[in-house]
């Protein structure tokens, strides 16, 4: 019998194929067009929204072009990015690499780019995505980096993001004028949220001792591949086998329509539900299996270490 995982990926490929098609009859240039979220990290199903954004060097003129791409994804999976987030429209390519912590470096700024760095996957323009990744980098690695540095600009952003995001979660939750489904977010930050930050420290931490050239190789190399198998490439897949096997229990519990739309439509007063408690308790196992995973895979002496501390 098939991981929900192993389920989920044959889904997000078929998807994904079949978004590149349908995108590939559009006079798109040399723009790409690029997906992050669960069809990228080959985790989705027919609940998940489709997180793409088109990359761009003119975006003033792309308006129209912008609705021709959403209208050929929707095509294949239905449900659109929030309106009010960092995705499903064009962005300038420059302001992606340009300014990073910067006054003008906004919430969907740094998610645009930590996204596309960990877990970005290609719609249209492969190559493109590739030159486009390489390039931001090599922004985040300077030429005149020693050898035996971790590439601290870009761990620094990383760590940013994911703390960011977890302020943001109590904004979206709790003083937006809306508020947003609370236990859901909560889940996904437990899981995928803390997965894809792990996987980008554990990426970092391969950079120490290596030249400059290599650890911008060895970060590309990394990034191209879906998260668990990036962390299984990083830790060995035998060792992974307990962090896989916890987070099929949550993709398990997403696949579930019913669990999904009651974790939706849970109030914070209601913490005590079974199915988030189950998924709670679950998380926290998840967090301590992957602490494991970072002291077995790192001895004492390595400079992430000392680099997630201070």
């Amino acid at each position: 019998m098939k991981t929900p995982y192993e389920r989920s990926s044959e889904y997000s490929n078929r998807a994904l194929a079949q978004m590149r098609d349908r995108l590939e009859a559009l006079p798109l240039g040399d723009r790409a067009v690029l997906v992050c979220g669960s069809y990228a990290r080959r985790e989705a199903s027919g609940n998940s929204d489709v997180d793409f954004f088109v990359v761009s060097e003119n975006v003033g003129a792309d308006s129209s072009l912008t609705d021709s791409v959403r209208t050929a994804i929707k095509e294949v999976a239905p449900n659109e990015p929030s309106p009010d987030g960092a995705f499903g429209g064009s962005v300038d390519r420059r302001r992606m690499i340009e300014n990073i912590g910067g006054e003008n470096d906004d919430n969907p700024s740094i998610t645009r780019r930590i996204l596309f760095l960990l877990e970005g996957e290609w719609l249209f323009n492969e190559n493109g995505l590739r030159s486009f990744r390489r390039d931001i980098l090599e922004r985040y690695i300077h030429e005149d980096m020693a050898d035996h540095q971790l590439a601290m600009f870009l761990l620094n952003d990383i760590i940013r993001y994911y703390r960011t995001v977890a302020v943001d979660y109590e904004f979206k939750t709790t003083e937006q004028h809306s508020p947003k489904p609370w236990a859901i977010r909560n889940i996904k930050l437990v899981f995928s949220r803390k997965l894809l930050y792990t996987s980008g420290l554990f990426s970092v931490a391969m950079t120490v001792d290596r030249t400059r050239d290599k650890k911008v190789e060895i970060l590309e190399d990394l990034f191209a591949i879906p998260v668990l198998e990036r962390m299984a490439a990083i830790c060995g897949r035998a060792n992974m086998e307990p962090v896989v096997e916890s987070y099929n229990r949550f993709l398990e519990n997403l696949e579930d329509v019913e669990v999904r739309r009651r974790l939706e439509k849970l109030k914070k007063s209601e913490r005590e539900d079974p199915d988030f408690r189950e998924l709670k308790d679950e998380g926290h196992h998840f967090t301590r299996e992957l602490l494991k995973l970072f002291e077995n895979t790192f001895d004492s002496t390595h400079p992430i270490r000392r680099a997630v501390v201070f």
